[in-house]
């Protein structure tokens, strides 16, 4: 898959899907079905246009949602779905100023080439939100794509959503974010050193480096680790601020205890996926009783894992 930028003409018609794409739960899955199978139809390739930062970071930042991905996240797994082209558009402030017009001349025809345009159905563009599916339809057939919109896909009477996913990960029901998803939620990044604690008091733990600071869950949970050589790897992770051993103001780390392993993976990228959550995060009085505690945690674990395979 091709990752590009800006306003520059690729130079190659595409079909195009729009949207910011955050999780990418069994809704955007569909759109992108469905995307792949008019461009396959058509002769075009397969291109996702999504923005960074979400448009909610860039207006308001301290209200916007938690990420359910990071760029990269996303970008590997629309390549695992096989999208050809993942275009990005910078969200600044000019970018927010275009037209609804100018976003469809200067984004959809002169830079994409579109020839096919989908969008969900409750899809709004240009400044001021003022684009809609009607001026989208209007201005394709002056610029020669056909536009078409989807209907919202429900899981159980629910809206596949990524606010629904937000929601089912903050109550702490991974279960039902995995519905909503389609699989597990999962966090990718790369492994890095951290402060030894978990090895000096026997429970050695890979850390993962976070790119956002504000994760959509927080807890203890059981888990997997996938990107080394074989089979993923049974654990038990810490999404948090380590209460007992940093203060209140600590930035969220992920650490990953993994059962019966001890060989070093510093710089590896990996995968977690949360499958189960144990507990929220508590306060100890000391390290002993932390200790107790995650032996109580990897036990928990353990039966959860076993249960499931």
């Amino acid at each position: 898959m091709r990752i590009t930028h800006g306003f520059r003409p690729l130079g190659t018609p595409h079909a195009v899907t729009i949207g910011n794409f955050d999780g990418l739960h069994l809704g955007h899955q569909a759109m992108l079905a469905r995307l792949m199978d008019v461009a396959r139809a058509r002769g075009l390739p397969s291109c996702v246009l999504s923005f960074e930062p979400h448009p909610r970071e860039f207006f308001a930042p301290e209200q916007a949602p938690a990420r359910l991905s990071t760029l990269r996240e996303k970008a590997e797994h629309l390549a695992r779905l096989g999208i050809d082209r993942l275009h990005v558009c910078r969200f600044d402030r000019a970018f927010a100023a275009l037209s609804a017009e100018a976003f469809i001349d200067q984004v959809l025809g002169a830079t994409l080439q579109a020839r096919y345009v989908l969008v969900g159905d409750d899809f709004r563009y240009g400044a001021r939100r003022a684009g809609d599916f009607a001026l989208l339809h209007e201005k394709g057939r002056l610029l020669g794509f056909d536009a078409e919109h989807l209907p919202t896909v429900e899981v159980d009477g629910e809206r596949s959503s990524s606010t629904a996913v937000r929601a089912a990960l903050a109550a702490g029901d991974l279960e039902h974010a995995a519905r909503l998803l389609g699989r597990p939620y999962s966090i990718s990044g790369r492994v890095v050193h951290g402060d030894k604690l978990g090895r000096d008091i026997g429970f050695p733990t890979a850390n993962i480096q976070l790119k956002h600071n504000r994760p959509p869950l927080l807890g203890i949970f059981a888990v997997e680790l996938c990107g080394l050589d074989g089979a993923p790897l049974p654990g038990v992770a810490s999404l948090g601020k380590r209460p007992t051993v940093k203060g209140a103001d600590a930035l969220p780390v992920l650490e990953v205890h993994l059962f019966d392993f001890q060989a070093e993976i510093y710089g590896r990228r990996v995968r977690v996926d949360f499958l189960h959550k144990l507990r929220d995060e508590e306060k100890y009085p000391d390290l002993d009783a932390l200790v107790a505690q995650i032996r109580r945690d990897v036990d928990n674990a353990r039966q959860f894992l076993a249960k499931i395979k």
